[in-house]
């Protein structure tokens, strides 16, 4: 198929997909240079053959990501709710907020169905992407966020109630022989 017959604009960065009788051009913030554990503003401006605009309002679109490479019959690492954006020159575009949680690739999956009386045939787009390192900390897993707070807790226990491997009785006791010796010394030392 001819891409030019979808007459989007195509910047250099931008990645441009085409399926059926629709094309997307993907963007993602900043520069299309996502990073892992930072929040990428990411649209997709959908067209039909002949440059019409697709929003989101005329189209069931689902976005999933994997992670590459990509196994047969995987489930999406993430499946983020795509929004009605206004990017460039486009208004109600599919859009969303990803957060790659570590650097490397990925491939974005954007599917749909006409909606509202829409008229273009299902599709499927598969976008590459490379995440590079962030300069923030990718949210944890829920495993993770689970073994750090029970770590946390262990901390907060140990801080609340010191463990001594000497009864408290023992260290006061050990305090007072060393004062009786400090004493009985400055004795001697005067006498």
């Amino acid at each position: 198929m001819n891409l030019s017959s979808f007459l989007i604009p195509a910047a250099s960065a931008h990645k441009i997909e085409t399926a059926e009788d629709v094309g997307a051009t993907l963007h993602l913030e900043p520069n299309d240079t996502p990073r892992a554990g930072d929040a990428a503003k990411t649209w997709f401006a959908l067209t039909r053959k002949g440059g019409k605009v697709i929003p989101l309002t005329e189209c069931n679109c689902e976005l999933a990501i994997y992670s590459q490479p990509r196994k047969t019959g995987e489930t999406p690492l993430i499946q983020p709710t795509l929004e009605p954006v206004t990017a460039e020159r486009y208004q109600g575009i599919p859009g969303a907020i990803i957060t790659f949680p570590k650097p490397g690739a990925y491939q974005l999956e954007l599917s749909g169905k006409p909606a509202n009386g829409a008229n273009f045939k299902p599709f499927e787009l598969k976008f590459d992407v490379t995440v590079a390192a962030g300069t923030t900390k990718a949210p944890a897993t829920q495993q993770e966020t689970q073994t750090a707070q029970e770590v946390q807790n262990v901390n907060i226990n140990q801080t609340e109630e010191p463990s001594f491997p000497l009864p408290v009785w023992a260290v006061g006791l050990g305090i007072v022989v060393i004062i009786g010796g400090i004493f009985a010394v400055v004795q001697r030392v005067r006498s």
